[in-house]
């Protein structure tokens, strides 16, 4: 796999690049990438992530802003939390999926589950639709003041709590997450039901190809 891909600026693609800053493409949206930071389940920033921003195919940033107009009567909106992510990203996290003596963030992001088990159970994986760019994590907002909705569970939490149609949380939350699922698909998303937040366009225009160059 490799990455033949250059960045894009003020959400215009170059040429050489199949990719576009969403934040320029979906007015409003809110970007808090998570692995470009340490407030994520390894603890520090993420090999690849050289800046938080918001990476996507053309393709799937219109769809994106197609979900926000659509969610804007109901005053929400959506934030980001993670987009395109590099190759480099994916097998840093199965490097530490594999260490099992680095527990530190175990009370945040996986309290009930082994992380010997995140393979297995399907949370961490050697390859990610991620790296295609046409999938994103993320959630609902209030535009008033950009607060998150109630999801019942935090981004990334490792647990079957988490799985959309979970009965391991309240009713409000159950709720706000079919509230999410249902506006993605309506824009031509695909959801992974055992993360509430994970979404891929259904005709991503790169379903083969996986891309490693950092975000920046």
């Amino acid at each position: 796999m490799t990455g033949l891909i250059g960045l894009s600026l003020a959400g215009a693609a170059e040429a050489d690049s199949p990719f576009v800053d969403a934040a320029g493409i979906v007015p409003g949206l809110g970007v808090e990438m998570r692995y470009a930071t340490s407030e994520n389940f390894v603890g520090r920033p993420i090999a690849g992530y050289e800046a938080p921003r918001c990476l996507l195919t053309p393709q799937a940033a219109r769809a994106l802003a197609r979900v926000q107009a659509d969610l804007a009567p109901e005053s929400l909106g959506l934030k980001v939390f993670d987009c395109y992510r590099p190759v480099r990203a994916v097998a840093d996290f199965a490097a530490w999926a594999r260490d099992p003596a680095d527990t530190r963030m175990k009370a945040a992001y996986y309290p009930r589950t082994d992380k010997a088990d995140l393979f297995r159970l399907g949370y961490i994986a050697e390859r990610s639709s991620h790296s295609r760019g046409s999938t994103v994590d993320l959630t609902l907002v209030r535009l008033a003041d950009g607060a998150e909705l109630d999801m019942g569970t935090p981004f990334d939490l490792f647990d079957e709590a988490s799985a959309t149609e979970s009965n391991l949380v309240g009713p409000t939350a159950q709720a706000n997450r079919l509230r999410l699922r249902a506006v993605m698909i309506r824009a031509g998303f695909t959801p992974y039901p055992q993360e509430w937040w994970h979404f891929t366009l259904k005709d991503e225009p790169f379903p083969s190809k996986a891309f490693d160059r950092p975000v920046r």
